[in-house]
């Protein structure tokens, strides 16, 4: 009897992928969110808070705390865990309000 999930579940997901985060390639998979794919690539934090500038990433992790915001193809505010990663784009972390570049 097979072990691996995929056979399981009879799955045939698509090949991965890339996206940009920071000007580093960081791998997806098909379905992931960028928060999913941040983690899997061992980052933990990709925001920093406005006061004190605490670093954040994914707390609840369905939306609700606005934790895990990065920049999104040059939209600020996006939420992580609910943004699917796409092949080629491009995240940056949050610094602030994420409007620091736009002032």
């Amino acid at each position: 009897m097979s072990r691996d999930p995929f056979d399981l579940v009879r799955a045939r997901p698509e090949p991965g992928f890339t996206f940009d985060f920071d000007g580093a390639p960081v791998p997806a998979l098909p379905g992931q969110t960028v928060a999913a794919a941040l983690w899997a690539s061992g980052r933990m934090s990709w925001r920093s808070t406005r006061v004190g500038g605490r670093p954040r990433g994914a707390f609840c992790g369905m939306g609700v705390c606005f934790d895990c915001l990065v920049v999104l193809d040059g939209r600020p505010n996006t939420r992580a865990c609910l943004a699917p990663a796409t092949p080629g784009a491009q995240a940056t972390t949050q610094q602030g309000d994420g409007h620091d570049a736009l002032r």
